[in-house]
């Protein structure tokens, strides 16, 4: 059998936030006790964790704050510099993993803020965020997903919320810019009541954390947790779900574009440079399909797959180089199997080959020679394409078969 991953799913309907994502963990699972040993490990004294059960619309969930003695170190909502938090985590002596992966967020987050405010990274002032209750949230998510055995995080489309909001730099719409800049290339959208529903924090957890951001990978949930965030407005349900559960680690599930359009009136000389130009931009996959169109015309489809973030770039192609007024644009969900690039000696030299586990009861290989590498020994020797893939198949599965 193909082995299993452990998962969690965050399904952001009503935004996400730092002690939503702690909240939500909690709540499927992870150990408060356990979660209060980062204060040790950060070397934080006069910090505890408080759980309490609340109501949030129809829904109950877990919140999670955090409770700061006088003496822990002076006000829990006083900025903080991004390279105190730098030196706070790189001193601690939390798991080199959990360490990691808290600091990346952060640096996620100064990039972000320093963007929004036209300066360094190593000079930004997390002004919305406490010293103390900030790097609790961050570190104990980082924490709980770890406790949690978690090996992968995904997360649905991010519901942002709507309106305006009053911070230290003023009025501002929602989402803020430093969210905003956190989110680029990912799918949200707003909804809900008049309100800040994702905060910087959350986002830079999601961004950070997740490896697929869309659908709900195809899992077998085990435990499903609600982390219930500050803001109670009436008739809304202001949680953060999270299903945590297994899944094919043989797979990984993501979102992508496709972007399709009809063409019947180009020049079919174009057509090569078109493709060349598609996946120098980023495109995932360029295809033509002969079709019949209207009037019995013969015609053209062009289909491209694309990353959301390369959206723009292969329009721009699209536009320039073929005859179309128009394109359709498709979010699909996508299953891949695991791949990997090897090298395989061959009598012609080394050639590279795309190997990839298809799960099953019994586990195949598959494993495809790189056509560039065929094509340039087929020019080298004058050798038939076909006479090349025999021989790199041949020594292909001799390979497979010689014990490592």
């Amino acid at each position: 059998m193909a082995s299993l991953m452990r998962i969690a799913h965050f399904d952001c309907f009503s935004g996400v936030s730092g002690d939503m994502c702690l909240g939500a963990l909690v709540d499927a699972g992870a150990s408060l006790p356990d979660l209060a040993k980062v204060f040790d490990g950060l070397g934080l004294h006069g910090v505890s964790l408080r759980s309490r059960r609340v109501t949030r619309g129809s829904l109950r969930a877990t919140k999670v704050d955090v409770v700061i003695e006088k003496s822990a170190g002076g006000p829990s909502r006083k900025p903080v510099a991004f390279h105190e938090i730098q030196q706070l985590l790189k001193a601690s002596r939390l798991p080199v993993q959990v360490r990691d992966r808290s600091l990346a967020v952060f640096e996620r987050l100064a990039k972000a803020e320093g963007s929004a405010h036209r300066t360094s990274p190593k000079n930004v002032q997390f002004h919305e965020v406490g010293w103390i209750d900030s790097v609790v949230d961050v570190v104990g998510t980082v924490m709980a997903c770890h406790l949690l055995g978690i090996q992968g995080v995904f997360a649905s489309a991010i519901n942002v919320g709507t309106g305006i909001m009053t911070t230290e730099h003023g009025v501002l719409p929602v989402p803020g810019p430093a969210t905003a800049n956190l989110l680029k290339g990912l799918p949200v959208y707003a909804a809900g009541p008049a309100r800040e529903l994702t905060t910087p924090t959350g986002a830079g957890l999601m961004t950070t954390l997740a490896t697929g951001v869309g659908a709900m990978p195809h899992m077998t949930v085990s435990s499903i947790g609600y982390g219930a965030g500050t803001f109670d407005p009436p008739g809304w349900p202001n949680a953060l779900r999270v299903f945590v559960g297994e899944t094919t680690a043989a797979a990984e599930s993501d979102r992508v574009l496709v972007l399709e359009t009809n063409l019947d009136d180009m020049n079919p000389q174009g057509y090569e440079l078109l493709v060349d130009r598609l996946l120098a931009q980023g495109a995932l996959d360029a295809t033509l399909t002969p079709v019949i169109m209207k009037r019995g015309r013969p015609g053209i489809v062009l289909t491209v797959l694309a990353d959301h973030a390369k959206l723009e770039a292969v329009l721009r192609v699209i536009f320039a180089e073929t005859t179309t007024l128009g394109v359709r644009i498709l979010e699909v969900a996508r299953r891949l199997l695991e791949r990997e690039f090897t090298e395989v000696s061959t009598k012609f030299g080394p050639v590279r080959v795309k190997v990839a586990k298809a799960p099953g009861r019994k586990p195949s290989l598959k494993a495809r020679p790189e056509y560039r590498d065929l094509r340039r020994i087929a020019e080298q020797t004058g050798l038939p394409l076909r006479e090349v893939l025999g021989e790199v198949e041949r020594e292909l599965g001799r390979a497979v078969r010689r014990p490592s």
